[in-house]
């Protein structure tokens, strides 16, 4: 009997963690190499895999009219280790579907690190993967260690691009002063394991935040090397005060919009809001929703504690700042995430330009499932286009139109990359005819529904092989 050479999966976040497990569920070896705590990055505290180092949020979980949902569900549909995990671990959070990270982080771990085709070896993968190796999924992420981007980056001839990712605060709840502050969702909406009253709310009038915008503009920021002044920000994860100083207006239409919220004091919607999310599952911690910065650690205790509620708050996390990494996908890998220089390399997660937790995942997903597939002689295919995670892979692959030099950019899910529907919805099920909003989420519904029809209907066709 012959035996099946192990794949080699490097790093152990979301994607590479997801692509281990895609692989072994399949029936294949795999040998998941992650650096940590040999040697650590600026970002992750622990070494832990699937560490969550920005939000605990994996955003929303409404699969009908959200696309990040719908790709939640395709990934539930394909056994995904990372939904599964989130799903046990998850907090209130509105419609949304928030993790206690530390949990999160330990079923992770504790599944991979007990499954009998999976070995975690401990220490960097430097430079290009051994030659022997014969098949190797590079999911390291955006802070992916210099000699391996190094390596790459002499291999393609091609120049990585760079961006900017911030973290958000995280606050003691016991600091925040709930006379100020109430627990509401926006329209008091319940998600999974919430209750319509999941987030701290603290409201600001006009001039409350008309100061706070000043503060924000005129606060000490974390200063650039020399090399990193050109380095665009990811227009998804922008620090609050690079929003401010694009409009005054632009948080209060952003992350602090009061929309669907009503301060019980006053019976009003207030001019502006700013919302935490609980962080842990002792409900202890709870970080600032959409308040990623790059301000210095000393003004951020200033400015942060000018909102109304926070005057006493107390930073288990200060926000950061790091520099992320990705590749020229649709330049670089063919519609397999195999790198067109040297196909036994896969790539997944961010660094193959996708942004967000659940999409890294959704292509470590994607490119465990085709190295196992391809190491069985079995015939490698993408889910259909009109999935989320078809329309995911094919922006990366080839979807994207160049348009000129380092116009690729990080991207979310969203229903501008799946194929619109055949024919545009003018009406709903009781005839009635749709206008505005109310049409755009029919489409959406009916773009979803689509989705996970031709996504089941592809996984009935494969079923006997996957068997």
């Amino acid at each position: 009997m012959t035996t099946i050479k192990p794949i080699h999966v490097i790093g152990g976040g979301l994607a590479g963690s997801e692509a281990a497990w895609q692989i072994a569920e399949a029936g294949v070896p795999v040998v998941l190499h992650e650096m940590r705590p040999t040697r650590m990055t600026d970002a992750h505290k622990t070494e832990g895999l699937a560490e969550l180092v920005c939000s605990n949020s994996f955003r929303s979980d409404e699969w009908e009219t959200n696309a990040v949902g719908l790709l939640h569900a395709e990934m539930r549909r394909l056994g995904s280790l990372i939904l599964k995990a989130g799903d046990l671990h998850k907090l209130p959070a509105g419609g949304a579907l928030a993790v206690d990270r530390d949990g999160f982080s330990a079923e992770v771990t504790e599944r991979l690190g007990t499954h009998p085709l999976v070995s975690i070896e401990r220490g960097e993968v430097a430079g290009l993967p051994p030659g022997e190796w014969d098949s190797v999924i590079v999911a390291t992420g955006p802070l992916t260690s210099p000699a391996l981007s190094d390596a790459v980056q002499k291999l393609t001839g091609e120049g990585e691009l760079a961006f900017f990712d911030a973290i958000a605060p995280v606050i003691h709840l016991d600091s925040i002063d709930q006379s100020i502050a109430w627990r509401q969702s926006r329209y008091d909406k319940a998600g999974p394991g919430g209750t319509g009253a999941d987030y701290l709310n603290c409201p600001m009038s006009k001039e409350e935040y008309e100061a706070f915008i000043d503060a924000l503009i005129a606060a000490e920021k974390t200063s650039f090397k020399d090399w990193e002044a050109s380095t665009p920000y990811f227009d998804g994860c922008l620090p609050v005060e690079v929003m401010a100083e694009r409009g005054r207006d632009t948080l209060r239409f952003g992350p602090m919009k009061p929309v669907g919220l009503t301060d019980p004091r006053t019976g009003r919607r207030p001019h502006a809001v700013v919302q935490l999310r609980q962080d842990n599952a002792h409900g202890t911690l709870w970080n600032m929703v959409g308040f990623q910065t790059k301000m210095k650690h000393a003004e951020q205790v200033r400015v942060l504690r000018m909102i109304p509620g926070l005057a006493d708050a107390e930073f288990a996390r200060l926000g950061g700042l790091h520099r992320n990494t990705f590749l020229n996908s649709p330049k670089l890998m063919d519609g397999a995430l195999r790198l067109k220089a040297e196909p036994r390399l896969r790539f997944a997660g961010q660094i193959t330009g996708v942004e967000g937790y659940v999409e890294s995942a959704a292509i470590g997903l994607l490119a465990g499932r085709f190295a196992a597939q391809e190491c069985k002689g079995e015939p490698v295919g993408p889910p259909p286009p009109t999935t989320a995670l078809g329309a995911l892979l094919a922006h990366i692959t080839g979807g994207h139109i160049e348009s000129g030099a380092g116009s690729f950019q990080p991207m979310n899910i969203n229903y501008g990359l799946l194929p619109p529907l055949d024919e545009t919805p003018t009406a709903g099920a009781d005839g009635r005819r749709l206008k505005g909003k109310e049409r755009g989420q029919q489409k959406k519904r009916l773009m979803s529904r689509r989705a996970l029809a031709d996504l089941d209907q592809w996984l009935a066709e494969r079923e006997p092989a996957e068997a």
